[in-house]
């Protein structure tokens, strides 16, 4: 599984690049290849200062090893092996008016001093973050991510899109980080579901990607826009590094499994403001999107 899984994102890695480069029609990623000196590595590409994409990165990588002594005691185990694979992605627009993305999807097993996988699961998911509201935007993107959760089960979609809203809120400020998505984990084998099951699940999930987010991009990417609304989109990136250095498990796991730092830190967005007790106007658009943040709305 861990290899079928491993081909698929390097695939799903040369797919997206590929049609991001496209559409922001100036920029390519930069490709790094990096070595993890306690076993495995990864491949990581980078685009930035493009005409419509700032910065963002597409990363796939393949670590494994002795788990560390922090991780053994997250995950309640003694000594332990571990594989984890996963591509993780975070675009970050120039423009105000289209919404950053993330996007994970990853493999992970664990095994006995026999080297017998004794757990292994599927994790993933795919989020918007929007600094004005279109709510067209956001119901295409939950469209999409509920007709792939649809072909596989029918209450997947209520089931992640919930998690995805609990996951990605900031609780220091009381909102969420964006309009949510999809966020699933510790996805086993069941009598229900096999882990061919949930490959095909995570593999569709992932497949639909540029569906739910390069039809935005391309309607919103000429758009207008002035020094303020760039100002308050590098405020609402603010929060964003909130949530990612205080609250993310992926940015957690990075570190204590001593991940390459540049790899890790490639989610955060390169202009960024803190301005003291900013608040929007009443009935501002600005004021608008923090309504829908404090109170996480279902689009699909």
């Amino acid at each position: 599984m861990k290899d079928k899984f491993y081909n698929y994102i390097q695939k799903l890695q040369n797919a997206i690049t590929e049609r991001l480069e496209l559409a922001d029609g100036s920029a390519t990623f930069k490709e790094d290849v990096w070595l993890r000196p306690e076993g495995g590595g990864g491949k990581s590409r980078v685009i930035e200062n493009g005409r419509v994409f700032e910065k963002g990165g597409v990363n796939i990588s393949a670590v494994h090893g002795e788990l560390p002594q922090s991780m053994q005691s997250y995950f309640g185990v003694e000594e332990a092996n571990f594989y984890a694979c996963g591509l993780s992605l975070v675009i970050h627009p120039l423009s105000p008016m289209v919404p950053t993305v993330h996007a994970n999807w990853r493999y992970f097993e664990m095994y006995n001093k026999d080297g017998k996988i004794v757990d292994q699961w599927f994790g993933g998911g795919q989020d918007l973050t929007p600094y004005y509201l279109f709510e067209e935007d956001a119901r295409h993107f939950h469209e999409v991510c509920k007709r792939g959760c649809d072909n596989h089960h029918p209450e997947f979609y209520s089931k992640y899109k919930e998690k995805c809203d609990e996951y990605f809120w900031n609780s220091h400020r009381d909102e969420a980080r964006g309009v949510g998505g999809l966020f699933f984990d510790y996805c086993k084998a069941t009598d229900k579901m096999s882990m061919q099951d949930w490959y095909n699940f995570v593999t569709e999930i992932g497949d639909s990607f540029l569906e739910a987010y390069l039809p935005i991009v391309d309607k919103r990417k000429d758009m207008d826009y002035n020094d303020e609304q760039r100002t308050w989109q590098e405020i609402r990136r603010g929060r964003y590094v909130e949530f990612n250095l205080v609250h993310d498990k992926g940015t957690l796991f990075g570190l204590k499994t001593n991940g390459r730092i540049e790899s890790i830190l490639m989610s955060l967005p390169p202009h960024v403001q803190w301005k003291y007790n900013h608040k929007p106007d009443e009935e501002s658009p600005e004021a608008q999107l923090l309504e829908v943040l404090k109170h996480p709305k279902r689009w699909a």
